[in-house]
């Protein structure tokens, strides 16, 4: 899967940027790139939609359908594509009133909007009752909201992973990368291929147990009250290659609000 923003619709985290790719040897590609790059690694059944100039999105199914599971859904103008899989998937598409038969693609998107709309519940909540091992990246064309997660450790499923090695990281988890484009795009993908392609040396394994978010940026929905902080990474090369991401166990949201109906939902987790 592939997910490219426009830098006026996300702010990425500034360490996520480095100063190495302006001197690589290999630069940085602009969107239109990736995309086909992507595109010619699936010649047969991969397939891409455009929003714009602000945004696109890319999917290819799996080589096996399952246990290797990668989804792309658009409902009401919102588009997600989810890796992986959800043990409580009919438990909650029963508690959000959705079909037995909903797959976790449709699922995400009914908890973005029932969050976006209603905000019964602060968004980590939410992704802390997922179980399972999943990533996601979701893009509301409406209000110009992107949201991405990926789960940790504290979330996977043992026997899923040993199935599934192709999306699985080395800790038996989904993996994503994001990193910067040439035009200062924000570009998602579980190929780290075409991420260092893409992205250069500005590029990083998205980090585990967070969530993205375009309003409000990079946070922990396992540990909710700690704000992140950027880890320098040095390449094969001992080049400074982007930065990992890891919770900060010394520094604390002074408040976490509660997001009501009456509240925009990009209120939550900030930071005073």
């Amino acid at each position: 899967m592939l997910a490219i923003f426009k830098k006026s619709l996300v702010n990425p985290p500034q360490e996520l940027n480095s100063p190495a790719s302006l001197q690589s040897s290999k630069k940085p590609k602009l969107p239109e790139e990736t995309l086909n790059d992507f595109l010619s690694s699936h010649p047969s059944n991969a397939f891409s939609i455009g929003f714009g100039d602000k945004a696109l999105l890319a999917y290819a199914p799996p080589e096996r359908p399952y246990p290797n599971r990668r989804l792309f859904c658009g409902l009401d103008d919102i588009y997600s594509i989810f890796l992986g899989s959800l043990n409580n998937l009919c438990t909650l598409n029963k508690q959000y009133g959705l079909s037995k038969n909903d797959n976790e693609a449709i699922f995400v998107i009914e908890a973005y909007r029932t969050l976006r709309d209603r905000g019964p519940y602060p968004a980590h909540q939410v992704l802390m009752d997922l179980e399972g091992s999943f990533g996601f990246v979701l893009y509301d064309t409406k209000t110009g909201t992107v949201f991405a997660a990926l789960a940790s450790s504290l979330h996977h499923v043992k026997l899923y992973s040993r199935e599934c090695p192709s999306l699985m990281g080395a800790d038996g988890g989904v993996k994503l990368f994001w990193g910067i484009g040439a035009d200062g795009s924000v570009v998602i993908s579980d190929n780290v291929e075409i991420i260092k392609a893409s992205c250069a040396k500005s590029f990083a394994p998205f980090p585990t147990g967070c969530m993205y978010h375009s309003e409000r940026g990079l946070m922990s929905f396992e540990h909710p009250m700690n704000k992140m902080k950027a880890m320098p990474r040095i390449d094969s090369e001992g080049v400074m290659c982007g930065a990992n991401f890891k919770v900060d166990a010394y520094s604390r949201i002074s408040s976490m609000p509660r997001v009501g109906s009456e509240a925009n939902w990009s209120t939550w987790g900030q930071q005073a």
